[in-house]
């Protein structure tokens, strides 16, 4: 990294006074944060009982005192709680500002979503303001990244909410589909010094150009997905003016767009042209900007999604898949794909399947399990869902040791009142999994690929 180039686009940004501070604080420790999931803890995880304080624009969010070691808490492994970083939270805050004037459904995009923290965030907020009345596709172009969001997503336990994998110039084909899409573009990454090494090495005037760059691409590209007079939220993790308010103003000027981003009452939050910014010395978090658009330009008439999803089909309608429907407390449309049977939310089904005929999907609704000699064999995830009915499943409360034994792979045994077949595990009054108990022991069925891999 050229460390007078930095300087000087910190300057540029924050004026010299400011950047002194931010340069000064990016030698400090970085916090630790996480945000609660409203649909699964009612109390105060132990993480953050003692010694934390609450973000100031996010209810949810807790800053902590020290950072903990999440593997190994169950709490974390059930979606009880996801670990974010308080300024990153900060975008969820502009989201549900903007919520404040939308009705009925609302069809959301969050285009650059892995690991999803911001994806998580918004399903809250919109489960909070729509009820069950919405539908929230959370993307990821890079195949590497997918898994994790496709995990995080079903930990967090929301049927509302799909998991793509699509270039952002795919979306075009669904015409002006969504009312909000969230931007959280790939930039050069000067507000994570403080957490990431490699984003210091790699640093440099070119590579803000080359952001820059792609970034108007990742705009241009999705801009006809976004129906006209829908909202548009931009962000970054970085500090310089030519991707924040530079690409603000690039919108505005070259896509049509009108700049809409909330008056924001918080003081550790800098006042730009078009946003806000979020920066260590400021905040407790790292860095983030953040502004808002509505889109000025109108495409026309809407194009409609193709009524097919490749690789599902519909399931018996007396068979033993339609004892699902009752497991839910949400009206389910139960089908098949590729042998797992998917619980989608009847009233988004339609919406659900417009998308999935158009791009990669890699999860939908509830991936509840498979038949097996005409039985099913959940799927944990069916487990992790906030909307699987208490008594869907025998389900039991374990111990500490016995949640990391599960989370481990390793071969568990229950008490000897507990009944045979599959049953669901509980820690703290949250679900984190399921077994098939077989008496003498229990047939794991974590998957392997969210195994613990420390000594537990």
């Amino acid at each position: 990294m050229t460390e007078g180039a930095f300087s000087l686009m910190l300057e540029e940004a924050f004026g010299r006074e400011r950047a002194d501070v931010i340069l000064r604080s990016l030698d400090e420790e970085a916090s630790t944060s996480i945000r609660l999931n409203p649909l699964k803890v009612k109390s105060e995880p132990e993480v953050s009982q003692d010694n934390s304080i609450e973000v100031p624009w996010c209810r949810e969010g807790r800053i902590l005192s020290e950072r903990p070691s999440f593997t190994m808490d169950p709490a974390f492994h059930s979606g009880a709680y996801y670990v974010q970083d308080s300024s990153s939270m900060f975008v969820g805050h502009i989201f549900r500002r903007l919520l404040e004037n939308q009705k009925g459904r609302l069809r959301v995009l969050d285009l650059c979503a892995a690991p999803g923290g911001k994806t998580t965030d918004m399903a809250s907020s919109l489960r909070e303001h729509c009820g069950e009345d919405f539908l929230l596709v959370s993307n990821e172009v890079m195949s590497n990244r997918c898994g994790i969001l496709a995990d995080n997503v079903a930990r967090w336990g929301d049927p509302n909410v799909i998991v793509t994998s699509a270039d952002p110039a795919a979306f075009a084909s669904l015409g002006e589909f969504f009312d909000i899409i969230l931007t959280d573009v790939p930039c050069s990454g000067e507000g994570m010094f403080r957490k990431d090494e490699d984003a210091v090495r790699q640093w440099s005037a070119d590579t803000v150009g080359l952001c820059c760059a792609r970034q108007k691409r990742i705009l241009a590209d999705v801009w006809p997905a976004l129906k006209g007079g829908g909202l548009l939220i931009y962000s970054t993790c970085t500090f310089n003016n030519r991707e924040n308010d530079g690409n603000v103003q690039w919108i505005k000027e070259s896509l049509g767009a009108e700049v809409v981003t909330p008056e924001c009452p918080f003081g550790q939050a800098i006042k730009t042209l078009y946003g806000y910014s979020l920066a260590p010395g400021f905040a407790p978090g790292e860095g983030q900007y953040c502004a808002a658009l509505k889109k000025t330009e109108y495409a026309g008439k809407r194009e409609e999604g193709r009524r097919r999803e490749s690789g599902k089909k519909a399931v018996r309608k007396n068979g033993p898949e339609q004892i699902l429907k009752s497991y839910f407390s949400f009206d389910a449309e139960i089908s098949e794909r590729n042998g797992t049977l998917i619980a989608v939310p009847s009233h988004i089904a339609e919406d659900v399947a417009a998308v999935a005929s158009s791009l990669r999907t890699l999860s939908s609704g509830v991936k509840c399990g498979c038949l097996k000699n005409g039985k099913l064999v959940p799927d944990e995830d069916l487990i992790l869902n906030a909307f699987l009915k208490e008594d869907a499943l025998p389900t039991i409360e374990t111990d500490r040791q016995t949640a990391l034994a599960y989370l481990h792979r390793d071969t568990i045994v229950l008490g000897p009142d507990v009944p045979r077949g599959y049953v669901a595990l509980k820690w703290k009054e949250v679900r984190y999994g399921v077994v098939n108990n077989l008496g003498n022991r229990c047939n794991n069925l974590h998957p392997m690929s969210r195994r613990i891999l420390m000594r537990v």
